[in-house]
């Protein structure tokens, strides 16, 4: 099939990751970021692979915490020798890598760009280990023009929240893992084993991608067993069940339209067309969601990915779901339809292969891109997500062109129609838990336990204690969803 010339191809992909923790120097993300599209655009093997790189329209760059600058895109744009129209970077999310390339291939399909380029990097253990004074890095004029926001930032936490120190993804995840369990009827060591097998599975193929931070294989009883190398960290998650940020891992994108590809000599093999995007988000505070185990955003945002591509779930030889945490990958699985025996993941996961904040999609569309090279004709699935299972956007991806050309949606007006739930801030009296974690401190021992709780009239409402006896009582491993427990306006759970 001959694809029409606006039609957006992925021709390039790049990935690097520095093993500052082997003794590599510290490398300046954006000198990263430059050097991944370099290689992206190496991988493309276009008789002028530097023509990718000067000609682009647009550079847009991946939120990131390890530095913030006013303009990164101009910053890396110097770097590779371009002069890009639109220079822009994404808000915090790790939806948005993916949510750049459906706008990049909306952009191109409309004539509007010819290349695009997207990249992100975190040097995050060198930042976390080096005096701000001491990095060398850039630094902007204070009066140094921004680079346009490609969306704003949403602040995803609800006072009451807050108030009960309840802000940090390593505390909901887990919240959500003990209502996922629940609701699948199992104990919580007939869970635990559940979920390090899950997790078992995606360092297997961590070990396999020379991309991956951690290569070596862990073992299910290895990832649920407590101990100095993988501590407790918000019960019933180890070390290893989260996200590791302690990485130093760059990724680029190259996008164009098929006609430039062709006029660029990229060669047929290495094109990736994206089929389909969408998106949408859940309430963005959790307090207002109907229960802590679903999406309706990703149900009704995978449905219409797979319509406006006219295929299914069962077309899907190859998938990466988000996997910041097990129940992330949990609740994307049984909302898009895809069984748990199959593989979920194509690098590894965000706790093997790395988690570089908000980048860690761009490794992962990467890596889809040499998958699919590898099977052609088949199709590869890619989901994001940014917050606490919060922001959401999905794309379908072959090295076939889409029959129907490139679609994509934003979903949302169908989401806000489905239901939510009232949140009381300042509750007095009975109430059942919801949900429950328990905080350990870096010797492994439990020091507070926090809960979601349902009152009488539906309405959810958070509490926490640092009451020893009742912390360890909720840590015993017995069933807690469900008990009857007393809340005080101040946030404070008694048994």
């Amino acid at each position: 099939m001959t694809p029409d010339a606006r039609t957006p191809v992925l021709v390039g992909a790049g990935q690097w990751s520095n093993r500052v923790d082997r003794g590599d120097p510290a490398v300046e993300p954006l000198d990263m970021m430059a050097e991944v599209l370099r290689r992206a655009a190496a991988d493309a093997g276009a008789r002028s692979g530097a023509d990718l790189l000067t000609g682009a329209d647009a550079l847009r760059v991946v939120s990131m915490f390890s530095r913030r600058y006013r303009n990164a895109a101009r910053l890396v744009a110097d770097r590779i020798g371009a002069s890009p129209r639109d220079l822009a970077h994404s808000p915090v999310g790790g939806n948005e890598p993916q949510a750049l390339v459906t706008q990049a291939c909306l952009d191109i399909a409309a004539g509007d760009a010819d290349i695009v380029l997207i990249c992100g990097c975190e040097a995050w253990r060198t930042r976390s280990a080096t005096p701000r004074e001491e990095l060398g890095w850039t630094v902007e004029a204070p009066d140094a023009p921004e680079a346009r926001h490609t969306a704003p930032d949403r602040d995803l936490n609800n006072p009451a929240e807050v108030a009960r120190g309840l802000f940090m993804p390593t505390q909901i995840y887990p919240l959500f893992e003990q209502a996922l369990r629940h609701a699948a009827g199992r104990s919580v060591d007939e869970h635990l084993v559940a979920v390090s097998e899950l997790w078992a599975g995606f360092s297997a193929v961590a070990a396999g991608n020379p991309h991956a931070w951690i290569q070596e294989r862990w073992s299910a009883e290895d990832i649920r067993t407590a101990g100095p190398a993988n501590r407790w960290i918000n019960w019933p998650y180890t070390k290893v069940m989260c996200s590791n940020n302690a990485v130093e891992q760059a990724a680029g994108l190259i996008l164009c339209s098929a006609e430039r590809a062709t006029a660029l000599g990229v060669p047929r093999d290495r094109w990736v067309f994206p089929w389909a995007g969408t998106q949408a988000h859940d309430t963005y505070a959790v307090s207002h969601r109907p229960d802590l185990c679903s999406s309706g955003a990703i149900r009704l945002a995978s449905r219409r990915l797979f319509a406006l591509a006219g295929a299914g779930v069962d077309d899907v030889a190859h998938a990466d779901l988000y996997s910041c945490f097990p129940s992330a990958v949990q609740i994307g699985a049984a909302e898009i339809g895809l069984p748990r025996d199959r593989p979920l993941t194509v690098t590894g996961g965000l706790s093997f292969a790395g988690g570089p904040w908000n980048n860690y999609v761009t490794h992962g569309v990467a890596t889809m891109a040499g998958v699919l090279r590898s099977d052609p004709g088949t199709l590869g699935l890619v989901t994001a997500n940014g917050g606490y299972v919060t922001k959401h956007a999905l794309g379908l991806y072959s090295t076939e062109p889409p029959p129907g050309g490139f679609r994509a949606e934003d979903v949302q007006p169908e989401v806000d129609s489905l239901p939510t739930r009232e949140l009381c801030e300042e509750p007095d009296g009975p109430a059942t838990i919801e949900s429950w974690v328990v905080a350990h401190d870096r010797d492994g021992n439990p020091e507070r336990a926090m809960a979601a709780c349902l009152l009488d009239d539906g309405r959810r409402a958070w509490a926490a204690t640092d009451d020893a006896d009742t912390v360890a009582e909720l840590r015993s491993g017995e069933e807690q969803i469900g008990r009857a427990v007393k809340l005080s306006p101040d946030g404070v759970l008694r048994l």
